[in-house]
């Protein structure tokens, strides 16, 4: 172990995100450094992230991977934790991120999410591309490079992967259900403008069977069920989510 202290450096990438970004800058004690990426950003952003002393970039990107890596590239940290304006470190994890940064061993770890549907917490369920119980957020600078897909890009993570970490980032993912179809709207344009960019669009046979598979998984493998009405949701938009940006990739321009 280094007699150095690492230095931690935390990014966020936000557009018009003025009413959010206070409280989850309110959480960042552990910081040493703080990058915030203004996207095309029209309200206060930039103001609020510099009265907390943080790094601003200005600019414009259309590929959520290039403005991730661009928020890597900006931080000078030995460690970065990556984070959304919708996100808070709770106080758990707050303690645990300097603690972990600490050891040699590992060069990411594993960071446990609790989901947030309004004022409900939502624990089971999430994944397939429309949510996540846990994210590799927290991992020594230059392990971590960011695809060029515009929503859910992939990513490649180098060195030695470490265990989950205690405490959790409490993801305020929805407000009601109707904001949660206007995501679902949004992530599937932004779906199928990766496909054709990319020239598979694939098939509508291929698609069609992925909405059960899809389903079960979210539904019942990863207990769902036990959310009720609000599992069923999550996990039929996570099911239709591939076959709904086909359609979109397939047809919108005809």
């Amino acid at each position: 172990m280094s007699d150095k202290k690492p230095r931690i450096s935390v990014v966020i990438c936000a557009h018009n995100e003025e009413e959010r970004l206070p409280s989850c800058l309110d959480k960042l004690s552990f910081a040493d450094e703080i990058v915030v990426i203004c996207d095309k950003c029209t309200d206060k952003t930039e103001d609020i992230a510099k009265s907390f002393g943080a790094k601003t970039v200005l600019g414009s990107w259309d590929i959520e991977g290039e403005r991730r890596n661009r928020a890597i590239a900006e931080a000078t940290g030995d460690w970065i934790f990556e984070l959304d304006a919708d996100e808070h470190v709770n106080a758990e994890l707050a303690a645990a991120i300097p603690e972990a940064v600490l050891s040699d061993e590992f060069d990411s770890y594993l960071i446990p999410v609790d989901n947030y549907v309004g004022k409900r917490l939502v624990r089971h369920g999430w994944g397939a591309s429309f949510g996540t119980s846990a994210v590799w957020r927290l991992y020594r600078r230059g392990r971590k490079h960011w695809g060029n897909e515009r929503v859910h890009p992939s990513f490649e993570l180098t060195g030695k992967k470490g265990p989950r970490l205690e405490g959790a980032l409490v993801h305020f993912v929805d407000r009601n259900i109707s904001d949660m179809i206007r995501r679902f709207d949004s992530y599937t344009s932004a779906r199928a403008n990766d496909l054709r960019a990319a020239g598979k669009i694939g098939s509508f046979a291929h698609n069609f069977r992925r909405i059960i598979s899809r389903f079960w998984r979210c539904f019942v493998s990863r207990k769902g069920y036990k959310e009720g009405g609000l599992g069923f949701l999550i996990a039929l938009l996570a099911a239709l989510f591939p076959m709904v940006s086909y359609l979109k990739a397939r047809y919108d321009d005809e």
